[in-house]
């Protein structure tokens, strides 16, 4: 390659193609004997590049006439030089291998803390022959709680349990979009695809506007159960939650019922476990009860059934499957957060949330 720039003796388009011609050998000589850097200052140098000193030695002095076909040739070797730089320096290929050389350490990952739980839990009640359902965080207000019998006033509609959509005060109430508070919407998208029975499982995300604290945080993860068929009752309820507690904390745990209220289910009850750590005997970890509470359940609501029944209805679809006077149906939900806390002997739920790796690798 000559690194000075001869004066063209002519214009003509014979002489331009070959001294761009020589030009264009000379870019894909170098590129194959300099790395990046050194030819694109070769090349491209903003003083003494080649492509600076072809500009003032040809165009500059060119014929008006001349200009253009040179212009065109000018930009067609510059757009070589950029193509070269773009494309992948071929490396030589390696001699050996030195054995000598310390090898790349890969640390595998491990699945977080909540998912393991939650994982687990799914686990038991697929045993049980259920299969698991999922549906969007973002729900409308009818699938969160028109449809399963919250009424308008319910405090759970409050905004300062629930987090809304910003924009959505020109729509009907029923579709205005809001951050799902549970995963029970879910039980209304399923009763909607299909007739009974239903055995079904969800696991997932929800969120609240709640003050993060040790046992409160406003993202949590719920895993929610779902029965409906012919003739379900609550004892079928009860033996359900029992199996599922024992295979989840031991076989000697034991479980009681106590009355509660929620608007999807009537009756309703909480659950609670014995203490799995002092066996029901009474310490700090059980506020000294021998009782942990651990979640909701109960039978559903027969308003929840007639709201799956209108829409469908609405919907073009059979009304029939979910009469409440020919079927019956149980739910439940838990906390994964919760029961991730007990199994593991966590004190603050923000230790899940914070991706302290000291933290996270003791589930390693």
């Amino acid at each position: 390659m000559t690194d000075a720039i001869h004066h063209l003796s002519a214009y003509d388009d014979v002489t331009l193609d070959q001294a761009f011609a020589t030009l264009a050998a000379e870019v894909t000589s170098s590129v194959s004997l300099q790395d990046p850097e050194a030819f694109r200052l070769l090349w491209l140098g903003r003083k003494q590049g080649r492509l600076k000193l072809i500009s003032d030695a040809w165009l500059k002095s060119a014929p008006a006439e001349a200009r253009k076909p040179l212009g065109i040739r000018f930009n067609q070797l510059k757009q070589q030089i950029e193509v070269a730089l773009e494309a992948p320096v071929a490396k030589p290929a390696a001699q050996g291998i030195d054995i000598t050389l310390p090898s790349t350490i890969r640390t595998p990952g491990i699945p977080h803390p909540l998912l393991t739980t939650m994982d687990r839990v799914v686990e038991v009640f697929h045993h049980l022959g259920y299969s698991t359902s999922l549906g969007p965080q973002v729900e409308s207000d009818f699938y969160n709680f028109e449809a399963l019998n919250f009424p308008p006033n319910h405090p759970a509609r409050d905004t300062q349990d629930t987090l809304q959509i910003a924009g959505q005060s020109s729509k009907p109430s029923r579709d205005r979009l809001l951050m799902r508070t549970h995963t029970s919407p879910v039980q209304i998208r399923s009763m909607l695809e299909g007739p009974p029975p239903l055995r079904i499982v969800i696991p997932g995300k929800v969120h609240r506007n709640d003050a993060a604290d040790a046992t409160h945080s406003p993202i949590f993860h719920q895993v929610e159960g779902l029965c409906v068929d012919t003739n379900i009752t609550f004892s079928d309820l009860k033996g359900t939650l029992d199996h599922a507690m024992r295979a989840l904390f031991g076989s000697a745990v034991k479980t009681r019922f106590f009355p509660s209220f929620f608007p999807f289910t009537e009756p309703s009850a909480d659950v609670q476990i014995s203490c799995i750590f002092c066996n029901g005997k009474g310490c700090r970890k059980c506020k000294h009860s021998g009782w942990i509470e651990l979640l909701g359940c109960g039978m559903v609501d027969p308003a929840v059934f007639e709201a799956v029944t209108a829409e469908r209805r609405r919907l073009g679809l059979d009304p029939t499957p979910y009469d409440p006077a020919r079927i019956s149906g149980f739910a439940f939900g838990m906390g994964v957060e919760r029961i991730a806390m007990i199994l593991h002997g966590v004190s603050d739920i923000g230790q899940f949330y914070t991706g302290d790796l000291r933290f996270l690798e003791q589930f390693a």
